[in-house]
């Protein structure tokens, strides 16, 4: 597998983004609204664990921090993982919808940053416009489910299933994939509940596992991945800011905090992701996250069940 050059030229970027390229300028909104966001809705040191409503100390503060910037990793090098890996074991921590809300705002300016970083525009809408209206439709609806119902922890144990069994079917047919394939209904449908289950559980690994199996474009697996997702997170955020009690002040700030965190491992991510990676070891890496997220749902997922 092989992308860009991992080399990183700070004139030649600063002289597009004053030329106002669309690559520069939106790297640069995501990364400056989240700064912003930090600053604008701090609610003094006082209260800065108040909004919680959990007994978080120091200490757990500062993993919080390690896991949003491991997570900042593995999306930077493979395009998705991040929510699976975070909401997960914050959850397990703080309220779970609370940690749903929060968690909405660093994939928001994550894949709004990839969109950019990638390249990616314009034409991957048009070309999959119904997933695109799809997912934003399940994004609505999932959003809407939050607000009125408890899911508990049988989304996420279904979740985990899911994940499991691709990681099953792939080792067993050896990381099949289809170059480039294109299944319309199958790819809408996917996109629906991409959409459902990130707005109603901030975990989605439908999309993801559709594109690593039939788009193996690095580059547009990961730009198309991260159109899809900015727009769900775009749609989630305003109709829960607006239309919900969810998104408030003090939820904004954390998520914004987060995403500030988050960015240094989203920068780590895309240098390694840059360099030329073997194509089985790129495999095995992304079904390995799977299969150790899998568990780590299942762990925090199945005693509430059983």
């Amino acid at each position: 597998m092989r992308t860009r050059k991992s080399r990183v030229d700070p004139h030649q970027f600063i002289a597009h983004l004053l030329h106002f390229r669309y690559r520069e300028v939106t790297m640069t909104l995501a990364t400056l609204a989240v700064f912003t966001s930090a600053i604008v809705f701090f609610p003094g040191w006082g209260n800065v664990m108040k909004g919680i409503q959990s007994d978080v100390s120091t200490e757990l503060f500062l993993l919080f921090a390690v896991v949003a910037i491991v997570a900042g990793v593995v999306k930077g090098m493979i395009g998705f993982g991040y929510a699976l890996i975070t909401t997960p074991i914050f959850a397990s921590v703080i309220d779970p919808t609370l940690a749903v809300v929060v968690l909405a705002i660093p994939p928001w300016m994550i894949n709004m940053f990839q969109i950019g970083e990638t390249k990616t525009g314009i034409s991957f809408v048009r070309q999959e416009w119904i997933l695109v209206l799809l997912a934003i439709a399940g994004s609505i609806t999932g959003v809407y489910f939050l607000a009125q119902y408890t899911a508990g922890p049988i989304v996420p144990f279904l979740i985990g299933v899911i994940i499991f069994a691709y990681v099953v079917f792939q080792v067993i047919q050896n990381f099949v994939t289809i170059e480039e394939a294109h299944h319309p209904v199958a790819l809408s449908t996917a996109g629906f509940l991409e959409g459902f289950l990130l707005a109603a559980s901030n975990l989605g690994p439908l999309l993801p596992a559709y594109f690593h199996t039939f788009e193996r474009d690095t580059e547009r697996y990961i730009g198309g991945l991260s159109m899809v997702l900015g727009i769900i997170f775009t749609v989630r955020i305003l109709q829960m800011a607006l239309f919900t009690d969810l998104m408030t002040t003090y939820r904004l700030w954390l998520g914004s905090v987060i995403a500030v965190i988050t960015i240094v491992g989203l920068l780590l991510g895309t240098y390694l992701r840059r360099l030329e990676v073997d194509e089985q070891k790129f495999n095995w890496f992304v079904i390995t996250l799977l299969f150790v997220i899998s568990l780590n749902i299942f762990r925090n997922t199945v005693p509430k069940l059983f």
